[in-house]
């Protein structure tokens, strides 16, 4: 379980500059008849220096996009390619989005100020560079799930309503306006790099292979680095893929352009958590093949990870470059054990044993109409807690989480809860309906509140392992 954020002062560091000549275009954000503060992350902006601002300046910042102190003097709207749906598609780029700011953290981390519906940029194409405020409240929701169950994801920042009537074809229209600030340790993608090897820019391929290797990997530049940045984001990758099954996530469009090289989960649009561990549960309406469905979501981000392999090829040869493709599926496997026994609240015992445990787990949920977030809360610990798992698919799991000890003992209040924290999408659907109908925000407050007392609970038991 990731740690808390700590305080730290604000520390700019616009290092994106180094890249300026070919990563971005300088755009101007748009102008919002409204800024309306619906939501900031007052739990991550100390990490950052931020938490002093006022909401006057906050607004000033984040809604009119007023530059921060000593970073970025003007937006930039990011360039890249990608693979959407398994096709190639060179007419991408930050369309309704663009980096905003640089900074570091106490640990020293690089982390992006990034933006959706900001307004139109050279890549809008027929867009209207906007973002939906329902659109914008998912995405808060999400990232507040995903991060309390320990998945390294984007962090939703900040959340202003800007007070215009959008047009949606997938959605009941006018709808509500916002515009989104992400936090994140990185905001280039698989896709920047297959942009820079489809049009033979191999000195910026090469820059921009150092760049993410120094400040997304904690590596340095040299001998074989386009091999070192892959083993890197193969490792990351599998974690993350792993986490997102362990947490029953289904992201929804896994094209490349949505792939961050610091393998960091982002840019939430159809997303759903599948209700049971149903294999081919999908997120979005229009993946009508299942290409990434809930199971087929390892395959989907390894695929993608191959077309970084396969920009990578202009600066390095194939056998350098293969081993690390060759290891993802070992290492996702090796991931979703140890995902599925943390998520558990188990003290790992060794990988044979963690893989069989594991294995269990999965075969108890597979097929059945058992909750999942049921499931891991009535078994945190390893200890049952509700009488209702007396059926023959839990004899297995039963007998092998009976050699496990709890990594430690569960004196949240949480734990005593009748039911789970769970993030369906009819609860989702039910909290925007207040948002829409009566303008009452207290539903989504009090939903983001108890995901960060569930994430509580789960890192004061994770602090005794």
């Amino acid at each position: 379980m990731p740690a808390l954020p700590q305080p730290s002062d604000y520390r700019p560091d616009p290092v994106i500059l180094e890249l300026a000549d070919f990563i971005g275009d300088p755009v101007e954000a748009a102008r919002f008849p409204a800024t309306i503060l619906r939501f900031r992350n007052d739990r991550w902006s100390p990490a950052i220096g931020l938490d002093t601002l006022t909401d006057d300046a906050w607004l000033a910042h984040f809604g009119r996009f007023e530059p921060l102190p000593g970073n970025l003097p003007q937006p930039l709207a990011l360039r890249y390619h990608g693979h959407q749906f398994r096709s190639y598609n060179p007419d991408l780029g930050d369309g309704r989005g663009f980096l905003f700011a640089q900074l570091r953290d106490n640990a020293d981390r690089l982390l992006d100020l990034g933006t959706k519906g900001s307004g139109q940029t050279p890549y809008s194409r027929f867009g209207d560079g906007r973002l939906t405020l329902k659109g914008g409240m998912r995405e808060v929701l999400a990232t507040e799930m995903l991060e309390s169950l320990g998945v390294e994801t984007s962090k939703s920042f900040s959340l202003i309503e800007t007070g215009e009537a959008l047009d949606r074809n997938d959605e009941p229209s006018p709808t509500r306006s916002a515009v989104l600030v992400r936090l994140s340790h990185g905001h280039i993608r698989i896709g920047s790099f297959q942009r820079l090897a489809t049009i033979g820019d191999t000195e910026a391929l090469a820059r921009l292979v150092d760049y993410a290797l120094v400040h997304y990997h904690g590596d340095t530049p040299g001998d074989e680095a386009p091999a070192r940045l892959l083993h890197h984001v193969i490792a990351k990758t599998a974690r993350l893929a792993a986490s997102y099954m362990a947490a029953g996530f289904v992201h929804g469009v896994l094209n490349s352009d949505n792939i961050a090289i610091s393998a960091e989960s982002f840019d939430y649009g159809p997303w759903r958590f599948t209700p049971h561990w149903e294999p081919g549960f999908t997120a979005a309406y229009f993946d009508q093949t299942g290409l990434y469905c809930f199971a087929r979501q390892a395959q989907a981000i390894h695929w993608d990870v191959v077309q970084l392999a396969v920009a990578l090829r202009e600066l390095a040869p194939a056998e350098a470059l293969i081993p690390a493709l060759e290891a993802f599926p070992g290492l996702y496997e090796t991931a979703l054990h140890r995902a599925l026994i943390d998520r558990l609240g188990v003290v790992p015992r060794g990988d044979a044993e963690d893989a069989e445990l594991a294995t269990s787990i999965v075969d108890s949920l597979d097929g059945n109409d058992l909750l999942i977030d049921r499931f891991f809360f009535d078994w945190r610990g390893g200890r049952e807690r509700a009488q209702t798992y007396d059926a023959p698919v839990f004899d297995r799991f039963r007998k092998l989480v009976a050699s496990y000890a709890p990594v430690g003992p569960m004196t949240h209040a949480y734990w005593s809860d009748a039911e789970p924290c769970s993030m369906h999408v009819d609860e989702v659907e039910s909290i925007w309906s207040r948002i829409d109908v009566a303008d009452d925000w207290t539903p989504f407050y009090d939903k983001v509140a108890a995901i960060r007392r569930m994430g509580e609970a789960h890192r004061e038991i994770g602090e005794h392992g």
